[in-house]
């Protein structure tokens, strides 16, 4: 087996991207996923781990919790507005866009893309 050639593609600006937004971009015959927090950018493949879903094209929800008592006593659900996750559109699975993974299971994860910003320019590596 040879060395992979890994290849670099502009994918724009960083003025292209909004705060807590996504776009999902065809680069090379991928589907990429590309993320906005803050200052930082995340990067998966469009590619849900449990049946091979576009996770990427999903809505944007900060991350849900059971607002629990000090009895484990339920009132509702709270959200933590500082947690975005992206629901895959199949069945529902969330995953944590900083990390890639599920909330409930960190053994399912999403795969990750290389990013870069260089000179106020994203980058991506496949």
């Amino acid at each position: 087996m040879g060395d992979m050639i890994m290849k670099v593609f502009r994918v724009g600006e960083v003025s292209d991207f909004k705060n807590r937004e996504k776009k999902v971009v065809i680069i090379d015959d991928q589907e990429v996923g590309i993320f906005r927090i803050n200052d930082n950018f995340f990067a998966w493949k469009n590619q849900c781990p449990h049946q091979g879903g576009p996770v990427c094209q999903g809505r944007l929800f900060p991350l849900v919790k059971e607002n629990l008592d000090s009895e484990m006593q339920s009132h509702g659900r709270i959200y933590d507005e500082k947690k975005l996750n992206i629901v895959c559109p199949w069945h529902g699975l969330e995953f944590d866009i900083e990390t890639g993974e599920h909330p409930g299971n960190p053994k399912l994860k999403l795969d990750p893309i290389t990013i870069e910003v260089n000179s106020d320019i994203l980058y991506v590596q496949l």
